[in-house]
């Protein structure tokens, strides 16, 4: 049975590439509007971002995240993600067996 594809991407903050459904996608609407897209389905250009606390402070502070949407953060699009990024854990949840 062929196995079914699972779609890679790169975080903008550590680089490291993982499966899309593992990470946090940010999006620049066509309106010029920048979101937070959970579920990944919202129309405009995109930038994933893992789901730990030091990705988005790194993706936010080195200019990453910008770089990606082709986009300069406001100060209120900028405090945003930050809002967002502290319900985050400061390390990646790993499964204990």
């Amino acid at each position: 049975m062929p196995r079914k594809h699972v779609p890679l991407r790169t975080c903008v903050g550590c680089r490291q590439v993982r499966s899309k459904r593992e990470m946090v996608r940010i999006v620049r609407t066509p309106t010029g509007e920048i979101e937070i897209d959970e579920r990944g389905k919202k129309s405009g250009r995109g930038a994933y971002l893992c789901r730990r606390r030091d990705c988005w402070l790194k993706g936010l502070n080195k200019g990453g995240l910008e770089h990606a949407l082709k986009v300069s953060l406001t100060e209120e699009q900028r405090a945003l993600l930050q809002a967002y990024s502290e319900s985050l854990p400061e390390e990646e949840l790993t499964d204990v067996d």
